[in-house]
């Protein structure tokens, strides 16, 4: 691939190219492409199968380097290219005689002749036409001469007229979340020709600069366009990445904390029902299943500090992850240098357990459990990178429950955004992700107004720290989605399954964040409900909060 055609493709980690989200490199029509109509087939099954380049400088692929040709697979019906560039595939009547007498020597037909020369000028026309109709879509007369050279059943027509009525119903209504959606659609369908077509239209609609659909638009855009790489021709997996600095990461990150309140709400409840259950408690053992930066236990550190009759004994399992360490710029151990000189400040005696491990990975070895102490284990947006029965039949998700429940905790924190895309169909997990996403950006634009920010920092933050989950969440499947977010009503069962009974969050803490809220817009809302609490914008839930024991 063109290094001007990278895209910014996230594989669960801080990920991105370096090429601008606003123009997708298409890799099923190219713009300035010839042709050939025989290669165009017309599956009812699968949908309409993009038109294959017929030219070497349009199969550059990182993937297929190393081999003497290429091979390139988007459909059941395959089309294979030989070294020299020409495309091999199997011939039909126009391309070959009938006669079953044709001498071996002829197979390819008879030499060029003048009637071959007219030939080829009528089909010179028909390559511009369907050139057209690539770039623009067919109109009803192009459906027509379509199903004459192409037969089909006598019903299909109507439909295959209606629906690109429908879609150009859709892009003369100019509504961007329609047309994400109508693409989405045919790539569900498998209908590759209608989806091309609707990115062509997208790239013109979108703009990670501008409103907060357009914004959103860029990075749902990028991600349909890195599932058809990955699905049609392995380039996601052979595409390579620019990271950003760890110092520039995380200034992104802490940026996001600031205008965003979904992480204080997390953090500020999950310590208040910690600090309610361990209120009598004199050794304490944290285990922290994502510990990030620590700040989260900043202010615990602090609020147990000043705890009546002096602070308990304090002790901090931080579990690690490859994106935690690339945007601290090390191992855990930094961080609980840092923890340890906040609790001398505040002569809290603290002792740090660095895991330099991913949570899946974690045995009940590595937690280091000692006698006497009691513990509280944190799950703050990490679960639900854990991987479960629809991935791994190992199910890491439920095993590290049924660990942590071995160990009779006094406390278990989950945070987690309200969404369903673990184990939704794809159509079904964009319309979610748009959904949630289109109310993040909104809040975002609310909290800090386009114009008052950096330009280039704003999209850095929204690049760097959401569209690679929302990339994710689009373009990958299997082990590569990391991003599988679940219901509450989800994590619910996966608790009571596990022997868990629910641990309702005090009062007192449900008033501080509704506290802090107020510094945010009137348009969050907070619910709380059995026992959970529920931050939302307007009429969405992004985040919930709960506590189990």
């Amino acid at each position: 691939m063109q290094p001007s055609q990278k895209q910014s493709i996230s594989t669960g980690s801080h990920r991105f190219y370096e090429q601008p989200v606003e123009e997708p490199v298409s890799y099923f029509v190219p713009p300035n492409q010839n042709f050939d109509p025989h290669l165009c087939s017309d599956d009812n099954s699968q949908g309409t199968h993009p038109l294959v380049p017929t030219s070497e400088n349009y199969c550059t692929l990182e993937s297929s380097s190393g081999t003497s040709g290429y091979f390139v697979q988007n459909s059941p019906s395959t089309v294979s290219f030989s070294p020299n560039g020409s495309p091999a595939s199997q011939p039909d009547s126009q391309s070959f005689p009938t006669d079953q007498h044709q001498s071996p020597d002829n197979t390819y037909g008879s030499p060029v002749s003048v009637s071959c020369l007219s030939d080829d000028v009528d089909d010179l026309r028909h390559k511009i036409r369907e050139l057209e109709t690539a770039m623009l879509g067919p109109d009803l007369d192009t459906l027509d001469r379509y199903s004459k050279t192409n037969p089909v059943g006598p019903n299909q027509i109507p439909s295959e007229a209606e629906k690109w009525k429908q879609m150009m119903e859709i892009i003369s209504g100019g509504d961007l979340k329609d047309v994400l959606c109508a693409c989405a659609k045919a790539i569900a369908d498998n209908d590759m020709y209608t989806a091309e077509w609707l990115m062509s239209e997208l790239r013109q609609m979108v703009s990670v600069s501008g409103e907060p659909i357009q914004r959103l638009g860029a990075y749902m855009l990028e991600g349909l366009v890195a599932r058809l790489a990955s699905s049609g021709s392995s380039i996601y997996n052979a595409l390579r990445c620019k990271e950003p600095a760890s110092a520039e990461l995380l200034s992104y990150m802490h940026f996001l904390y600031e205008i965003c309140p979904f992480f204080k709400f997390g953090y500020m409840s999950a310590n208040g029902a910690i600090a309610e259950a361990m209120k009598d408690e004199n050794r304490i053992h944290i285990i922290d299943f994502q510990i990030a930066q620590g700040s989260q236990w900043i202010t615990l550190i602090q609020g147990l500090a000043a705890r009546p009759g002096g602070p308990p004994q304090i002790r901090i399992t931080g579990i690690d992850d490859t994106t935690s360490a690339y945007a601290r710029g090390g191992g855990p151990d930094i961080v609980g240098k840092r923890l340890s000189r906040l609790a001398e400040s505040c002569k809290v005696p603290f002792e740090f357990n660095a895991v330099g491990i991913s949570g899946p990975e974690v045995e009940l070895g590595d937690l280091g459990v000692r006698p006497g102490e009691a513990i509280a284990v944190n799950f703050a947006f990490v679960l639900h990178h854990m991987p479960d029965e629809s991935v791994s039949s190992q199910n890491h998700r439920d095993r590290i429950l049924r660990l942590i429940k071995s160990l009779s905790p006094e406390v278990v924190t989950l945070v987690e955004q309200e969404s369903n895309t673990n184990t939704a169909p794809f159509f079904n997990r964009f319309l979610e992700t748009l959904d949630y996403y289109t109310a993040i950006f909104e809040s975002i634009d609310v909290t800090l107004p386009r114009e008052h920010r950096p330009r280039e920092h704003s999209i850095n933050v929204e690049q760097h720290c959401l569209a690679r989950d929302i990339v994710n969440i689009i373009a990958c499947e299997g082990a590569e989605r990391v991003e599988r977010h679940e219901l509450l009503g989800k994590w619910r069962s996966r608790f009571i399954m596990a022997g868990f009974t629910p641990y309702p969050l005090s009062s007192l803490v449900n008033a501080t964040i509704k506290t802090l809220l107020e510094n945010y817009c009137e348009k969050y809302t907070l619910e709380e409900r059995d026992g959970a609490l529920f931050l939302g914008w307007m009429n969405r839930v992004l985040v919930t909060s709960c506590a189990w024991r």
